[in-house]
C-alpha cells in the first residue's frame, strides 16, 4: 500500500501513519474522524482511464490502486466468493422519469444489486480486507440493518467471525439476514446511537476490529468506489448533481472523496453538486446546513423515520457530510415519510428499480428539488438508490393499494377489468 501517505484529522489536520489500527485522532477522540491521504502520482503510474477500459474485473477491485488494501491479498481472498462481485452496479437511464420531472437526463445507480442487496457491501468489503490483513479474529459493527447484513454476508463467505449490534426495532427481514449468515447478533434495547456506543465499548474491551462508519476511516474508501463507477459508466462525463440518501453521512462523504480523487488525478474536470437527502424526522444535517452550523455545533435529536437505514440522532460522519455538500456547492433537502413512501412505486414503475425507503428518499429529494426550482432543465442528474425494496417489504406494501380478490371464474375477471377501466 505504498500509495497511502497517511491519515489526517478532519478537525485539526494532525497526521498519523496509516499502519496499525488507528481509527480516530488522539487529540479529539471519537469526534476526530480521519481521512486517508494518497500519493496520486504513484497511483497514476498504476491506473488510468485507458487501462480501466481494458479491465474485465467488474467489481470495486478494478480500482485497487485507489483502495487502502493489499492488492495481492485482496484478490486472493475475493477470488471465487461473493467478495468478487461487490460493486460495478448498473447505472440505469430513466428517460420517462426525466420527462415527468422536466429534466434532460436522469440515471439511477442501483446498488440494490449488491451481494447482500445494499450499498453497504462496498465498505464492508474493505473492512473485511483490513481486518484480515491485521489478523483480527473478530469484526464488529453497529447498524440499523444494511451495514450489518453486508458485513455478515461477506464474513460468511470466508468464515470470518463477527458480532453485530442492531436496534431491536430493525426490520425483521434485515435481522433474518444476519441470523442466516451465522453472525452473533445482539439486539440492543435502544436506538441506533445506543447500539453504536455499545459497539465502540465492546470492540475496545474485547479487541475486535471495528467496522463502524464515521469512526473507521477506511469505510469512506469503500463507499467512494460508487463515484468512480458513476463517472466511468458515463464515459468520464460528470453529472451536474447526484442525489444521495443521508443518515450518518458516510455515503455522501464517500462520494465526495471519490470525486476528489478523480479531480486530483485529472480524470474529471469538475465536482458534481452533491445533494444530501434526509427524512424530516431525522434531519440533523439539514438543520445544521440551513443554520450555518459546523459539525461540532450539532446536537443529537430524537430521530424517527420509516426509512430506518437513514435514521440517526447525531450523524457519526457529519464532518465529512457537511464538507461534501458545502465544497461541492450542493444542498441538503428534507423529505417527509409520506414523500419517501410515495417515491417507492414511482421509482419502480418509472425505471424498474425496487428501492427500500432510504433509497427511495434520494428520489423523493430529487422531486422536492425540482418543485423548489433548484435544478435546471438541462442538468444531468444521478439518483443513488442504496438498497433493495426487499429489505423492507412492509414499507413497500404500504406504498401501494392492495390487490383484488376474485373468484376462480372468468366472469369475475371481466367484472374486475371493467371496474378498473371505469376508475
Amino acid at each position: 500500500m505504498n500509495q497511502i501517505l497517511g491519515l489526517r484529522c478532519t478537525l485539526c489536520g494532525a497526521e498519523y501513519e496509516a499502519g496499525g489500527t488507528r481509527y480516530v485522532c488522539s487529540r479529539h477522540g471519537d469526534e476526530g474522524v480521519l481521512d486517508v491521504v494518497y500519493d496520486y502520482s504513484a497511483i497514476q503510474r498504476q491506473i488510468s482511464p485507458a487501462r480501466l477500459a481494458d479491465n474485465r474485473e467488474h467489481s470495486i477491485w478494478r480500482y485497487l490502486p485507489l483502495l487502502p488494501v493489499d492488492a495481492t491479498e485482496a484478490r486472493r481472498l475475493a477470488e471465487g466468493t461473493i467478495l468478487s462481485t461487490v460493486g460495478w452496479t448498473p447505472l440505469l437511464a430513466a428517460p420517462r422519469l426525466a420527462a415527468q420531472l422536466g429534466l434532460k437526463q436522469l440515471w439511477v445507480k442501483d446498488d440494490g444489486r449488491q451481494p447482500t442487496a445494499s450499498f453497504k457491501d462496498r465498505a464492508s468489503a474493505i473492512a473485511l480486507m483490513r481486518a484480515r490483513e491485521s489478523e483480527f479474529k473478530t469484526i464488529t459493527t453497529a447498524s440499523t440493518g444494511n451495514a450489518a447484513a453486508a458485513l455478515a454476508g461477506l464474513c460468511a463467505a470466508v468464515g470470518q467471525p463477527n458480532v453485530i449490534f442492531v436496534p431491536r426495532t430493525a426490520p425483521q427481514v434485515k435481522i433474518a439476514q444476519l441470523l442466516v449468515f451465522g453472525s452473533e447478533v445482539l439486539l440492543v434495547d435502544g436506538t441506533y446511537d445506543d447500539a453504536f456506543e455499545l459497539c465502540l465499548q465492546a470492540a475496545s474491551e474485547f479487541g475486535w476490529y471495528n467496522r463502524n462508519t464515521g469512526y473507521n476511516p477506511y469505510m469512506t474508501e469503500g463507499k467512494k468506489t460508487a463515484a468512480y463507477e458513476i463517472c466511468e459508466q458515463l464515459d468520464w462525463r460528470v453529472p451536474h448533481r447526484i442525489f444521495i440518501p443521508v443518515g450518518d453521512g458516510c455515503i455522501i462523504g464517500g462520494i465526495h472523496k471519490g470525486m476528489h480523487d478523480l479531480l486530483a488525478m485529472g480524470w474529471i474536470e469538475r465536482m458534481p453538486k452533491l445533494m444530501g437527502v434526509q427524512a424530516e424526522g431525522s434531519a440533523a444535517l439539514v438543520d445544521a446546513w440551513e443554520r450555518g452550523l459546523d459539525a461540532m455545533q450539532m446536537r443529537s435529536i430524537d430521530a424517527h423515520t420509516v426509512a430506518d437505514s437513514i435514521c440517526a440522532g447525531l450523524p457519526r460522519d457529519r464532518i465529512k457530510a457537511l464538507r461534501a455538500v458545502r465544497d461541492s456547492g450542493g444542498a441538503f433537502i428534507r423529505v417527509s415519510d409520506k414523500e419517501i413512501v410515495a417515491a417507492i412505486p414511482t421509482l419502480a414503475r418509472g425505471c424498474g428499480v425496487f428501492a427500500e425507503p432510504a433509497a427511495a428518499a434520494a428520489y423523493a429529494g430529487l422531486v422536492k428539488a425540482v418543485e423548489q426550482g433548484l435544478i435546471g432543465a438541462d442538468e444531468h442528474v444521478v439518483v443513488l438508490a442504496t438498497g433493495s425494496g426487499l429489505k423492507d417489504a412492509a414499507a413497500a406494501i404500504k406504498s401501494v393499494r392492495q390487490p383484488s380478490v376474485v373468484a376462480p371464474e372468468l366472469s369475475e375477471v371481466r367484472r374486475k377489468i371493467k371496474e378498473t377501466a371505469s376508475d
